[in-house]
């Protein structure tokens, strides 16, 4: 075979240059450029290291800026309701105190519209007995042909409306 016999009288100048370029690649790129690689790789790392543990320490701010952030809230949101519940209060005792008022207004009509009333009935009752006295005096006039004085028919009519 011709083609084996080629390749064993080129083989030592095969290996040769076989060595020199795994020694130019080891000696270029394995000393002179996976060191600097190396050290970009690290510098990027500590550079997120650093970056990371900055965003951690931002969190933990904004974390307690939020805490004292609610809590001022939750303060304000009670003395609101404290503001809201002393209006509340202080709106109830005014309507309160005008609802009094008014019901003292109410009750003085009320008495006042009670002794209108009664003299009201008193007097007509009066004038009930009065007419009641002079039909009175007419009918016995009429029937039994007697004649009655006005006091006498007056106080019959009297103790007859008691009875009723």
């Amino acid at each position: 075979m011709p083609q084996i016999a080629q390749i064993m009288e080129t083989y030592s100048s095969q290996i040769f240059w076989l060595l020199v370029t795994f020694g130019f690649v080891f000696f270029v790129v394995g000393r002179g450029m996976v060191p600097r690689v190396m050290d970009t790789v690290s510098q990027r790392d500590s550079q997120i290291a650093g970056d990371l543990a900055a965003a951690q320490a931002a969190r933990d701010k904004a974390d307690d800026e939020e805490e004292a952030w609610r809590k001022r809230e939750n303060e304000n949101r009670a003395q609101a309701q404290a503001v809201i519940a002393k209006a509340k209060a202080d709106a109830a005792a005014k309507s309160e105190k005008k609802l009094a008022a008014a019901q003292k207004r109410i009750d003085t009509k009320l008495e006042k519209a009670d002794v209108e009333i009664a003299e009201a009935r008193n007097a007509a009752m009066t004038e009930v007995e009065s007419v009641a006295a002079e039909a009175a005096q007419d009918i016995v006039k009429q029937l039994a042909g007697v004649k009655v004085t006005a006091a006498n028919a007056k106080s019959a009519v009297k103790k007859a409306m008691t009875n009723v």
